[in-house]
C-alpha cells in the first residue's frame, strides 16, 4: 500500500469513527424503580409491556412513560412469568407482554473493540504521519539532520559574469574556485587551501550572489545554509546539524559550504545576560571544531557572508578558520555603470538612454538598489504602454527611490506651493554657488512621500575623502532653504525641519569626530557604545568635561550660524535668480537640465546709483 494511500485510509476511519459518535443516539436517562413498586404498579395495570434484557427489566407504561428495573441476574424468563402470576398479574392478551431482548454479543464485543481502538489508531496515524515528513532514512532521529541545500554544479544559474561592480571581491573568490579545480598548482609551492572566506559588506552589495557565482563556477558540491537554521527550540540540535553539514561536504569533497548572515550563531560568546551558555554558543564552538580540529586534511571550503563583522567571535576570525575577509562596499561610478549593463542586458533600452549618467545620478546606491532601479523603470515603462525603457522611465525611478512615488493628489495651497518654491529654489542657488558642492541637476515642487519638493545634485565622481571646506558648502546648502524663506516671507516654517536636523548632525560629527574645529583642535570628544546584539547606539561615554562640553556646543553653533550667513548673503547677491527660478516652479513645478543651468547662471541686473554733480542736479550712471 502506497503512503497516499494509507493516509487516505486512515482519514476514512477517523472520519467514520467521528461521524458514529457524533450520530449514534445517545442514552437518554431512564428512571430506575425497585422491584416492589414494579410489583405494585404491574398489579394496578399501569404497566403495559415488559421487555428483559439480561439483569434489567425495561417497563412501558401506560402513559407512554419507560422505566427500569433491576431484577437477578439468575432470574430467567420462566421464573419472572410465574412471579407475575403469584401476583396476580395478566400476561398476554388484555394484560402485560412480556418479551425477552437477546443482545448481540458480537456486535457489543466489536464496539467496545473499536471505541477502545480509534484513539490508539488516530495516534499511531499522527505518529506515522510526522516521521514520514522528515527526510532520510532515520525519520526518528533526523531532527539533528543539516537542512543544507545541495547543489552539483552541473548547471550553473548564476556565474562570475553576472556580477559586476566587485572586481577585487571576484578575483579573491576566484583564486578558491581555482584551488578546487586545480590544487595541484599551489600545493606544488607549499600553498594550502583556505579553510574559509568571509564576505562582508552593507546589504544589497552582493554577498550571496557572489557566493552563487562561486558554486556556478566551481563545479564542486555547494552546500547552502543560513544561520538561523541551525538553531532550534531543542537543546543540542544546532550541534548536531553542524556534524551533519561537515559530515556531508567531507563525503563529497571537494566541496564548499555557505552559510549566509553567520552572525546568527557566530556572535561573541559570554555577550548574553549574565554571560551565561547558550544553545548558539554550543552551536558556534561546533562550527569552530569543524574548521580547525584535529581534523584538517579535508578538502572543504567555507564561505560565510554578514553585515556585522563586528558582533562576530574573535575565534571565528582568527587565520586558520576564516583566513581571508573580502570587503564589498558599495559601488563607484564604474562599478554603477556595469552593474546597470548587467541588469539592462536583455531589456529594449530607447536610443536617450545614457548609463553613464544614471551612474552619477545614484551615488551610494547599492547592487541590490541599481537592480530595483532598472526594475522599477521597467515597470514605469509597461504602465506607460511604451515598448522600450526611455531614459525618462529611468530618472523616475531614481526619484522614487530616493524620495518616494509622487502624490499629484495631494492638494496645498496656493501660498504653500509659493514657500516651497522659494525654499527649493534656495537650496539649488546656494548649492550652485559654492564650489564644493555637487552641481544641481533637478529640482521640482511635485511632493513625493513626505517631501514637498526636492533639490537633486548630479556628482561629477565619488568622494572617499571629505574636507572642512566641503562640509562647510554642504551646511550652507543645507540652510539655503530655511534662509530664502525668512528673506523672502520675513517668516519660517516647519519645511526646513529635516534639513536643521541633517546640519545639526553634521556640524557636530565635524567637532566631535573629525577635529574640525579651530577652537577645540584635533581631537575626537566621546566614546559611542553599542548593544553588541542589536547593533544599536546605547550610550556615549563622555571623556570631557562640562566646560568643554559647552564648547563643542558654541562651535556646533557656530558653524551653523557661519554656513546660515553664507547663504543669506548668497541669495541676497542673486535676489533675481531666485526670483526667477522660484517663479518657473511655481508655474512648471520641475526645472531640469539645462533650463535650470540657464536661470541659475542668469546675468544681474545692472545697478543704477546716483550721484550729484558739482553743479547740482543728478545724473545716472551705470556701475
Amino acid at each position: 500500500m502506497s503512503r497516499n494511500s494509507f493516509i487516505l485510509l486512515l482519514a476514512i476511519v477517523a472520519l467514520v469513527a467521528l461521524l458514529f459518535f457524533v450520530f449514534s443516539p445517545g442514552k437518554e436517562k431512564v428512571q430506575n424503580i425497585s422491584v416492589s413498586e414494579f410489583l405494585s404498579r404491574a398489579k394496578a395495570g399501569e404497566i403495559t409491556e415488559i421487555t428483559k434484557k439480561g439483569d434489567t427489566l425495561k417497563l412501558t407504561t401506560t402513559g407512554g412513560q419507560e422505566l427500569e428495573c433491576i431484577i437477578g441476574e439468575n432470574t430467567s424468563l420462566p421464573e419472572l412469568l410465574d412471579l407475575l402470576d403469584r401476583e396476580g398479574v395478566k400476561v398476554g392478551e388484555g394484560g402485560v407482554i412480556v418479551q425477552e431482548e437477546k443482545a448481540s454479543r458480537l456486535s457489543r464485543d466489536w464496539l467496545l473493540v473499536m471505541v477502545n481502538f480509534i484513539p490508539l489508531l488516530l495516534f499511531g496515524a499522527l505518529l506515522f504521519f510526522l516521521l514520514q515528513r522528515a527526510p532520510g532514512p532515520n525519520q526518528a532521529l533526523s531532527f539533528g539532520r543539516s537542512r543544507a541545500r545541495m547543489f552539483t554544479g552541473n548547471r550553473p544559474t548564476v556565474t562570475f559574469k553576472d556580477v559586476a561592480g566587485v572586481e577585487e571581491a571576484k578575483q579573491e573568490l576566484q583564486e578558491v574556485v581555482e584551488f578546487l579545480k586545480n590544487p595541484g598548482k599551489f600545493t606544488s609551492l607549499g600553498a594550502r587551501i583556505p579553510r574559509g572566506v568571509l564576505l562582508v559588506g552593507p546589504p544589497g552589495t552582493g554577498k550571496t550572489l557572489l557566493s552563487k557565482a562561486v558554486a556556478g563556477e566551481a563545479g564542486v558540491p555547494f552546500f547552502s545554509i543560513s544561520g538561523s537554521e541551525f538553531v532550534e527550540m531543542f537543546v543540542g540540535v544546532g550541534a548536531a546539524r553542524v556534524r551533519d553539514l561537515f559530515d556531508q561536504a567531507k563525503r563529497n569533497a571537494p566541496s564548499i559550504i555557505f552559510v549566509d548572515e553567520i552572525d546568527a550563531v557566530g556572535r561573541h560568546r559570554g555577550a548574553g545576560i549574565g554571560g551565561g551558555h547558550d544553545e548558539r554558543e554550543q552551536t558556534l564552538n561546533q562550527i569552530l571544531a569543524e574548521m580547525d580540529g584535529f581534523d584538517t586534511s579535508t578538502n572543504v571550503i567555507i564561505i560565510s557572508a554578514t553585515n556585522r563583522p563586528d558582533i562576530l567571535d574573535p575565534a571565528l576570525l582568527r587565520p586558520g578558520r576564516f583566513d581571508r575577509r573580502v570587503v564589498l562596499d558599495p559601488p563607484d561610478l564604474n562599478g554603477r555603470e556595469a552593474i546597470l549593463e548587467v541588469h539592462t542586458k536583455g531589456k529594449p533600452l530607447g536610443e536617450n538612454v545614457d548609463l553613464k549618467v544614471l551612474a552619477k545620478q545614484t551615488p551610494g546606491f547599492s547592487g541590490a538598489d541599481l537592480a530595483n532601479l532598472v526594475n522599477e523603470a521597467a515597470i514605469l515603462a509597461a504602465r506607460r504602454g511604451k515598448r522600450v525603457i526611455e531614459m525618462a522611465e529611468f530618472e523616475e525611478a531614481i526619484e522614487r527611490v530616493i524620495a518616494g512615488p509622487e502624490r499629484k493628489t495631494r492638494i496645498i495651497s496656493q501660498e504653500e506651493k509659493r514657500i516651497t518654491a522659494y525654499h527649493e529654489a534656495g537650496h539649488a542657488l546656494v548649492m550652485h554657488h559654492l564650489p564644493q558642492c555637487d552641481p544641481v541637476h533637478k529640482v521640482s515642487i511635485i511632493a513625493r512621500g513626505v517631501a514637498l519638493g526636492y533639490t537633486l545634485p548630479l556628482p561629477g565622481e565619488d568622494r572617499h575623502l571629505h574636507s572642512r571646506s566641503k562640509f562647510k558648502d554642504e551646511l550652507a546648502s543645507l540652510l539655503g532653504g530655511r534662509a530664502a524663506e525668512e528673506m523672502v516671507f520675513n517668516d519660517v516654517t516647519t519645511g526646513a525641519a529635516s534639513d536643521l536636523e541633517q546640519a545639526t548632525k553634521l556640524a557636530r560629527r565635524m567637532v566631535t569626530e573629525y577635529g574640525m574645529s579651530e577652537k577645540l583642535g584635533p581631537r575626537t570628544f566621546g566614546k559611542r557604545e553599542e548593544l553588541i546584539f542589536l547593533g544599536k547606539e546605547i550610550a556615549e561615554q563622555r571623556d570631557y568635561s562640562e566646560k568643554i562640553a559647552l564648547q563643542i556646543d558654541e562651535e556646533v553653533h557656530r558653524l551653523i550660524e557661519e554656513a546660515y550667513q553664507t547663504a543669506q548673503d548668497i541669495l541676497k547677491k542673486y535676489r533675481p535668480n531666485l526670483d526667477r527660478l522660484a517663479e518657473e516652479l511655481v508655474n512648471r513645478e520641475t526645472i531640469e537640465g539645462g533650463e535650470l543651468k540657464a536661470i541659475l547662471e542668469a546675468p544681474l541686473p545692472k545697478k543704477v546709483s546716483r550721484r550729484k554733480p558739482r553743479g547740482g542736479g543728478r545724473i545716472r550712471t551705470a556701475e
